[in-house]
């Protein structure tokens, strides 16, 4: 069994490995995030802007769900101004579920009820205490077993089967 570590009141299962990456708003932030990452990750994987030169989003963003897609990580932190354009990007790709949250109920209940593997944060939004807050519990949640909340997370897999379905024509 995973090791679990209680933090802020939170039971965190230990995790192998988990990326972050950032753009330029987000890299004040980044040693922070990948900080507290590191307290919960056996490996954490850092990509995107490596100081505040400008960077595209997009492209960050992408990287960085490559990490998912590949099996290498199972969830990746976003961060960039608002979360909003990451997040953007992200629910572009199939089989991702990325969503901005600056409160730890909406971390939590996003994996929870809709299986988010994503998780997209603004650093001109909220500063680093609260970050960790919603990050540990982005970290603690865990996909809900209950019926209702599977069924609803396969329609959305059957809703990027349909998107790829269309792309290829």
């Amino acid at each position: 069994m995973a090791e679990t570590l209680v933090a802020r009141g939170l039971d965190i299962p230990r995790r192998n490995a988990i990326g972050i990456a950032c753009d330029h708003a987000g890299f004040p932030m980044k040693a922070f995030v990948r900080e507290l990452l590191a307290e919960h990750c056996d490996e954490v994987i850092a990509l995107g802007a490596t100081s505040e030169d400008p960077v595209d989003f997009p492209d960050v963003t992408r990287a960085a769900i490559d990490l998912i897609l590949s099996g290498k990580v199972a969830r990746v932190v976003l961060v960039c101004g608002t979360g909003a354009g990451a997040c953007i990007a992200a629910n572009k790709i199939a089989r991702i579920r990325a969503a901005v949250a600056h409160d730890t109920y909406v971390a939590r209940q996003c994996v929870e009820h809709d299986d988010v593997n994503v998780l997209c944060i603004g650093a001109w939004i909220i500063g680093p205490q609260i970050a960790a807050d919603v990050i540990r519990a982005f970290l603690a949640a865990q996909f809900s077993t209950e019926p209702q909340f599977r069924r609803r997370v396969e329609k959305l897999a059957e809703m990027d089967r349909a998107r790829g379905a269309q792309d290829n024509n």
